[in-house]
């Protein structure tokens, strides 16, 4: 469970975290402000999708008789049965957390974006820098405070995993691969009213997640001077 969870999570700090930065950013360099609104808008709809239509979604494209098997036998491939394989869960977790969750995570760091002093870019422009070099000597370095604390808030939930999504995809044939603790914790409290094993399971993930965010907190203290308190 708790290798599961870990694993997980890793995924989502390595790939997911970072996406709605990126595309911030790449939002922001949209010269037409039409444009950029429609873009922003079209991300922002897979957050408003409820959970159980988005695995509704996922189950269908990655059936055996699915789009995503279809174009795998047009290249002489065998279809694949996804979620009969666990190596595959990790992999369909963390893309449909992108497309879910890209939009909606720009949000924050596009508001940093527009606090930004416009006179910053214009003294760059004047001493000859390029847009790389705008991006990394003027845009990161404003918004790194705001990407330290959403960091550190993310550190904080590394073991507290939505368990709708997971049990919505997942099936006992690939429990050792998809099964988490909070998955776990609501089979044995609810589906086998083991209350009491159940509590102790949710008090161990609340009591490291605390230390967790507690640790980040004090490190970030430390190296920069961003921090949550």
């Amino acid at each position: 469970l708790v290798r599961n969870t870990l694993l997980l999570s890793v995924w989502q700090i390595l790939i997911v975290f970072p996406m709605p930065i990126l595309f911030a950013l790449l939002v922001n360099e949209l010269p037409s402000k039409q444009f950029k609104g429609l873009v922003q808008n079209v991300s922002y709809l897979p957050h408003f999708i409820s959970v159980v239509v988005v695995c509704g979604m996922i189950k269908d494209f990655l059936a055996l008789d699915g789009p995503v098997n279809a174009i795998l036998q047009s290249f002489g491939m065998e279809p694949i049965n996804f979620f009969a394989h666990g190596e595959y869960f990790t992999t369909i977790f963390v893309a449909s957390d992108i497309w879910q969750q890209l939009g909606w995570g720009t949000i924050v760091y596009l508001s940093a974006l527009i606090a930004i002093d416009p006179q910053l870019y214009e003294a760059a422009r004047l001493d000859g820098a390029g847009k790389l070099r705008q991006i990394f000597s003027i845009t990161l370095p404003s918004i790194m405070p705001t990407v330290v604390i959403m960091f550190i808030l993310r550190v904080g939930k590394v073991l507290s995993l939505g368990s709708e999504k997971i049990m919505l995809l997942y099936n006992p044939t690939i429990y050792e691969y998809a099964d988490v603790i909070s998955t776990f914790v609501y089979r044995k409290g609810l589906e086998d009213a083991n209350y009491s094993y159940a509590a102790a399971v949710g008090l161990f993930n609340a009591v490291v997640n605390f230390i967790l965010l507690y640790s980040i907190n004090r490190l970030s203290k430390k190296v920069s001077d961003s921090s949550l308190w």
